[in-house]
C-alpha cells in the first residue's frame, strides 16, 4: 500500500534508531550475541548451517608435481591422445616431473616404458592425467595407489544434458569417496601450458571455465606481463573456481587473479574464497557471463520479483571486492594494471595531453566513470606555465600544445605533475603516433615512471601498434601501464583506486556472523506456518519479534469492534483487510485511508467484508491502524537465491516499487557499512537526504531495519521463504522507521 499509514511504535511513544529493545542487532556494526570469529583457524558454521571458513587447498603438487601418471597414454600419430601425451611429456620435463605412461595396449610410449595399470606404478605419483572416456573406474585404482590429484579431460558429462549430469554425479561421488582431488571433467591442457620464465614482478593467476576465453589474458606474456598459473576448471565435478581462488590468493607471487566464470558451483564457497582474497589484499577481476539471464522465479513479494539472479551475483562480488568487467579486453587490461600497480598515494587523476580536444574527451569519460580530476592549485599552474604557453589550460587536464622535443621541458612537465600531492595517477592519452614528438613523449613518460611510486598510464591509440614507441619503449617498461583504448584505461584505473579503498577498510563479515540463534528466533518460529503465506497481521507480529517497529493497530472482527479500536488508535485511521494469501490488497479495494469518524469506520468495515466475500477471501479480520503521511516510503525484503541462500533487498517502496525498480541487494553476512552502501547504490537515494525543504530521513533507523531483517533471514533460513516490508515508512531523522505493511511466505 502506498503512502498514508503508520504510527508510533506498538508500545506508544517515539523510538529513535538504535533504541529498540529485544532486537538481535547491537547497533554498533556487530551481531549481538555472536562470538568473535577465528578468522580461519577452525571450521565453523553460521546459524543457518553455512560454513564460515574454508581451508585453502594445497595445490602445490598439482601445479608442480614430482611425478605424473598419464592413463591412456599413446604415441599413435594422428590420434588426440598422442598429441596430449607429447605435450604432457614436454610439460613434465619443464617442471622437473617424472612421467609414467599407463596403457595396457602399449609396451612403450615415445620411448618410455609403459605400465599396464595404475597398480604397477613404481612410486606414489602426485598427479594422474586421465585420457580415458570414462574416468570413474580409474578413480578407485588411483585411490589405492594414493594418487593425490587427477585431471579428467573427457567430455559428455553435465554439459550434454540429464544423462551426462548423472554420469558426472557418479564421478563426483567416486572422487568424494576416495578423497582424490579432481580437475574436470570437460577440461583441457591449459594448466600445463608453457609459461614464460623470463618475466619477473607480480604475476596474474588465471581461472577459466572455458579454456578458450582465457587466451587473451594468457597472451599478455607476449607484452611482458607475467602469468604464474592457469586453472581451466571445466565442469567442476570436484575442484571449483573457489578452490583455485583461495589458493592463488595465498601465493606470494600472485599480484592479481583474473577469472572467466560461467556459473558458480556453490555460492558460499565463492564468497569465502573472495573473502580470503580481500583479507590478503589480492585483487580479483572477473567476467561473469549471464547478465541477461531472466532469473525468473515464482514470487509473491515485490522484492522476489525485483531480485534477479544476476543482481545477486553483482551484489556478492561488490561486497567482497571482486571487480566485475564485461569484456575479455577489460579483463586483461584491468588484471594487468592491478597486478603491477603499487598502492596509490592519492586518488586524484591528472590528464596530460598535447591536444585540448583529447584532454577534454578523456576528462569527460574519466569523470563520468567516477574518477576525480582535481583542479591544480595556482602555484602548480604557474610552475607548469614555465614550460607551457600561458594561453593553454593547465588546470587539469593539462594541455601542452605539443610535447617539447629538443630539451628537457617535457620531462619537467611530467615530473611537476607527479610531484603534486593531490595526484596519484597520471594518464597521457596519445591518439596516434607522430614521430619524433610521440617517441620523445613515450620515453619521457617511461623515464619519469621509473623514478616515482605513482601510477603512470598511457593510452596508445594507434590502430597499427607496430610503432617503436609502443612496441619497445612503452611495452618494454614494467612501470608504465599501457592501454589501447580510452575506455579500458578508465575502467582499469577506476578498479585500481576502488580496490585499494576497499581493502584498506575491509573487515571480514564472516568474523562477526552469528553462530547461534537469537532469542528472537524462538519467538518467531512460533509464528511460522509451513507452506503458507501469513496474513499482514501475522507478518507484522513476526517483525515485532525482531524489534522492527509496526504501527499501533488492532485486528477486529466486527464493525463495533472497529469503532472501539479506532478510538484507541486515534483518528485518522487506516483500515485494511487481513488474511493469509492476500497479496495485493490495494488492487482489490481492500484498503481505506484517512477515516476520521466512527460512522466512516463502521461503514468501511462492512464494505471490506462485502468485497472479501465477493472475492472469496476468508478474512482473519480487519486491521484498524493509525495513519501517518510524513516520511520516505522504502521497501525491505528477503528473497531466496539458489546459490547464495537468503538475500536482503532495500529500495524505494510504495505502490510504484515494481515500476521504479530501484533496489540494491545484500548477501548475508554483511555489516553496517554494507547496509549503508546499499542505500548509496539507489538511484533515488537523495530522497533520504530531504527534498524541497523537507527534513532528512532517519537513515540510521533504516539501516538498523536492514540489519534486523538480515538477522531474521539467516535465523529463519529454513522457515522463511520470502519477506516483504512495503512500505517501510522512514520518518524524519531521530523518529525511526515503521513497517506499514508486511508479507511473509513460509517454506
Amino acid at each position: 500500500m502506498g503512502g498514508s499509514q503508520a504510527g508510533g511504535p506498538q508500545a506508544g511513544g517515539s523510538q529513535a534508531a538504535g533504541s529498540q529493545a529485544g532486537g538481535p542487532y547491537a547497533g554498533d556494526g556487530s551481531w549481538a550475541g555472536s562470538g568473535s570469529g577465528s578468522g580461519g583457524a577452525v571450521a565453523d558454521l553460521d546459524v543457518s548451517g553455512r560454513p564460515l571458513y574454508a581451508p585453502v587447498p594445497d595445490l602445490d603438487r598439482f601445479f608442480r608435481p614430482a611425478s605424473v601418471a598419464v592413463v591412456g597414454a599413446s604415441d599413435s600419430e594422428g590420434r588426440p591422445n598422442a598429441g596430449i601425451t607429447r605435450q604432457l611429456m614436454a610439460w613434465a620435463e619443464r617442471v622437473g616431473a617424472r612421467l609414467h605412461p599407463v596403457n595396457p595396449g602399449r609396451s612403450h610410449v615415445f620411448g618410455l616404458p609403459c605400465l599396464t595399470s595404475v597398480s604397477d606404478l613404481p612410486e606414489q605419483v602426485d598427479l594422474a592425467v586421465l585420457l580415458v572416456a570414462d574416468p570413474v573406474p580409474v578413480i578407485e585404482e588411483l585411490a589405492d595407489a594414493k594418487v593425490r590429484f587427477a585431471v579428467a579431460f573427457a567430455s559428455g558429462f553435465a554439459e550434454t544434458g540429464a544423462a551426462g549430469a548423472a554420469a558426472q554425479d557418479r564421478l563426483a561421488e567416486a572422487v568424494a569417496r576416495t578423497g582424490i582431488r579432481l580437475l574436470g571433467p570437460n577440461t583441457n591442457l591449459n594448466a600445463f601450458a608453457s609459461f614464460r620464465e623470463d618475466l619477473d614482478g607480480p604475476a596474474i593467476a588465471l581461472i577459466t571455465q572455458s579454456g578458450h576465453q582465457g587466451r587473451p589474458v594468457f597472451s599478455l606474456q607476449e607484452l611482458g606481463i607475467r602469468l604464474s598459473h592457469w586453472a581451466p576448471t571445466g565442469n567442476e565435478a570436484d575442484l571449483e573456481t573457489a578452490d583455485f581462488l583461495s589458493y592463488f590468493a595465498s601465493r606470494p607471487e600472485v599480484g592479481a587473479i583474473a577469472a572467466y566464470i560461467e556459473g558458480f558451483k556453490d555460492g558460499r564457497s565463492f564468497l569465502l574464497a573472495a573473502d580470503r582474497a580481500a583479507r590478503n589484499k589480492v585483487p580479483v577481476v572477473a567476467v561473469k557471463v549471464g547478465r541477461t539471464e531472466a532469473g525468473a522465479r515464482t514470487a509473491a513479494s515485490h522484492t522476489g520479483k525485483l531480485t534477479g539472479a544476476d543482481a545477486v551475483v553483482d551484489a556478492a562480488m561488490r561486497q567482497f571486492g571482486v571487480i566485475r568487467v564485461d569484456g575479455l579486453d577489460e579483463l586483461q587490461d584491468t588484471a594487468a594494471l592491478l597486478a603491477r600497480a603499487r598502492t596509490p598515494a592519492a586518488d586524484g587523476v591528472a590528464v596530460y595531453s598535447i591536444s585540448g580536444g583529447t584532454g577534454a574527451h578523456f576528462a569527460d569519460l574519466a569523470t563520468a566513470a567516477g574518477l576525480r580530476l582535481p583542479a591544480l592549485d595556482r602555484a602548480k599552474q604557474d610552475e607548469l606555465h614555465q614550460w607551457i604557453p600561458d594561453y593553454l589550460s593547465v588546470a587539469n587536464p593539462v594541455d601542452s600544445g605539443g610535447h617539447p622535443v629538443g630539451d628537457r621541458r617535457g620531462r619537467k612537465i611530467i615530473d611537476a605533475l607527479l610531484a603534486d600531492p593531490s595526484i596519484g595517477v597520471l594518464i597521457c592519452p596519445i591518439t596516434g603516433p607522430f614521430p619524433p614528438m610521440s617517441d620523445k613523449l613515450a620515453q619521457d613518460l617511461v623515464d619519469a615512471a621509473e623514478r616515482t611510486d605513482k601510477l603512470v598510464c598511457v593510452v596508445w591509440g594507434s590502430p597499427v601498434g607496430t610503432e617503436d614507441a609502443y612496441r619497445h619503449t612503452l611495452l618494454g617498461s614494467r612501470r608504465v601501464a599501457t592501454f589501447r583504448t580510452f575506455a579500458n584505461c578508465v575502467t582499469a584505473v577506476r578498479a585500481h583506486l576502488a580496490h585499494h579503498r576497499f581493502t584498506a577498510a575491509y573487515r571480514s563479515p564472516f568474523d562477526d556472523a552469528p553462530r547461534t540463534p537469537s532469542p528472537s528466533a524462538r519467538k518467531a518460529q512460533e509464528l511460522i506456518r509451513p507452506g503458507q503465506q501469513l496474513s499482514e497481521h501475522a507478518a507484522k507480529q513476526l517483525l515485532r519479534t525482531y524489534g522492527i517497529r509496526v504501527p499501533r493497530e488492532q485486528l477486529v472482527t466486527s464493525a463495533a469492534a472497529a469503532v472501539r479500536a479506532a478510538s484507541l488508535v486515534g483518528y485518522p485511521v487506516v483500515m485494511k483487510a487481513s488474511a493469509p494469501q492476500l497479496t495485493h490488497k490495494t488492487e482489490l479495494g481492500l484498503v481505506r485511508t484517512g477515516l476520521t469518524s466512527a460512522s466512516q469506520v463502521r461503514d468501511t468495515y462492512r464494505e471490506l467484508a462485502d468485497i472479501a466475500r465477493y472475492e472469496n477471501i476468508e478474512l482473519d479480520g480487519v486491521l484498524v491502524c493509525q495513519m501517518v503521511e510524513r516520511g520516505v516510503e522504502m521497501v525491505v525484503g528477503v528473497t531466496p537465491d539458489s546459490l547464495f541462500g537468503p538475500t536482503v533487498t532495500v529500495g524505494l517502496g510504495g505502490v510504484l516499487v515494481e515500476v521504479l525498480r530501484d533496489t540494491a541487494v545484500g548477501v548475508p553476512p554483511f555489516g553496517e557499512d554494507r547496509a549503508r552502501a546499499m542505500l548509496g547504490e539507489l538511484r533515488g537515494h537523495a530522497l533520504l537526504d530531504g527534498v524541497r525543504g523537507g527534513p532528512p530521513a532517519d537513515v540510521d533507523a533504516l539501516v538498523e531495519v536492514v540489519l534486523r531483517v538480515q538477522r531474521m533471514a539467516v535465523d529463519l533460513s529454513g522457515e522463511l521463504a520470502e519477506l516483504d516490508i512495503n512500505p517501510l515508512m522512514v520518518l524524519p531523522r531521530g523518529q525511526g522507521a515503521v513497517a506499514l505493511d508486511a508479507l511473509a511466505v513460509c517454506h
